[in-house]
């Protein structure tokens, strides 16, 4: 099975090939510049891999939450992609694939969501799989869920932004965290392969980004 995976819903863009289990990929850096770049990252890694557009057997893109122009570019550029090539498609959630590449099994997942608050999720991997147990929400980070017992791992932008805080808030709950990481197309990709291989591809048409909020900025008189 051959899977593409896109992730840009943070400065960084993200593009990983998925062959039986064997993945390439490319990540850089590019600011505000996807729309500008991903094709020709994309085109350049298909093209290293010797692998067709038509030769894969879905696209997977990172649906967010994250940026609100990095999540409608991965899958705008996914629906193109796919309804030319007639492929399925899976959508992702970023902070799902923050928590899947860390290496852990029970998850904090932040990520920066401006405005003084947090993307936030909880999951915890039992007998290989995923299980969601707080839900992607939109909050303050000193009123993120609290979560049961010690050994969690903190991961994502947040960390960065509210490291101070959210460890005031998980007091001995958290035993490491990594406030640098970001969403990477290659966990986008690990989550999506057991969906496609499944028959839950969607069709290109149905793929929607996944916001958590409609408000992008604060007016100036709540600065």
């Amino acid at each position: 099975m051959r899977i593409l995976a896109l992730e840009t819903s943070t400065e960084y863009c993200s593009i990983a090939l998925w062959q039986d289990g064997v993945v390439v990929n490319r990540c850089e850096r590019v600011g505000q510049r996807h729309s500008e770049l991903l094709i020709g990252i994309l085109d350049n890694l298909l093209h290293e891999a010797g692998v067709k557009l038509t030769e894969l057997d879905g696209i997977a893109f990172g649906a967010g939450p994250g940026s609100f122009t990095g999540v409608r570019i991965a899958c705008g550029v996914t629906q193109g992609l796919a309804l030319g090539a007639d492929l399925p498609v899976v959508g992702v959630c970023t902070l799902q694939a923050l928590a899947q590449a860390t290496g852990h099994d029970k998850v904090i997942a932040a990520l920066d969501a401006r405005m003084n608050e947090i993307y936030y999720a909880v999951y915890e991997k039992r007998a290989g799989s995923w299980v969601t147990i707080c839900e992607p929400n939109l909050c303050l980070p000193q009123q993120a869920p609290q979560v049961q017992d010690s050994g969690w791992f903190g991961t994502g932008s947040g960390f960065a932004m509210y490291g101070a805080v959210l460890d005031n808030r998980y007091a001995g709950q958290i035993a490491d965290s990594d406030a640098q990481a970001v969403p990477q197309a290659i966990a986008i990709a690990e989550l999506a392969a057991p969906l496609f291989a499944a028959g839950q591809g969607m069709d290109a048409a149905q793929a929607m980004p996944f916001y958590l909020r409609d408000k992008v900025a604060l007016k100036t008189s709540e600065r």
